[in-house]
């Protein structure tokens, strides 16, 4: 039974990213998207669709590594990510995705520093999740000051 809930996991991080991509998924065709003022860092498109599958893999398998004692954190923080792409796309809500992605940073600092507690290397593998939330969030910062 244990086996299965961590392996559960995977389903909960392939779950939210099937939904979160759902709402940005024609994020490149959307013409409101399109002509938001957006900051000069702002990565071309193609690199979220190559840097989210790789940051939901690396998340999974600290979650694997450590669910017993992050569980439930772990799934808050995974509805708040999918929410992010449902405000911000769907509803074209970038103030409100803007405090959502502080929240998932908080929910995520929080999250890291349990891992580190359980397994130093979970903690090192979920990392560059969290890094990237900073830098959404600055993008996200930039959008809505410039539009």
């Amino acid at each position: 039974m244990i086996l299965s809930s961590k392996f559960s996991v995977f389903i909960y991080v392939f779950i939210a990213l099937i939904v979160g991509g759902l709402a940005s998924s024609n994020a490149a065709n959307d013409v409101w998207y399109q002509e938001l003022n957006k900051s000069s860092l702002n990565p071309p498109g193609f690199i979220f669709g190559i840097v989210w599958p790789i940051l939901y893999l690396l998340m999974s398998i600290s979650a694997f590594r450590t669910f017993a004692k992050t569980k439930s954190l772990f799934l808050i923080q995974l509805i708040f990510n999918t929410l992010w792409s449902w405000l911000f796309f769907a509803f074209q809500m970038p103030l409100t995705a803007l405090f959502n992605i502080w929240l998932l940073i908080y929910l995520n600092i929080k999250l890291s520093i349990k891992m580190y507690k359980q397994d130093t290397l979970s903690s090192y593998v979920f990392f560059p999740y969290v890094g990237w939330l900073i830098f959404a969030s600055y993008l996200n910062l930039y959008i809505v000051f410039n539009n």
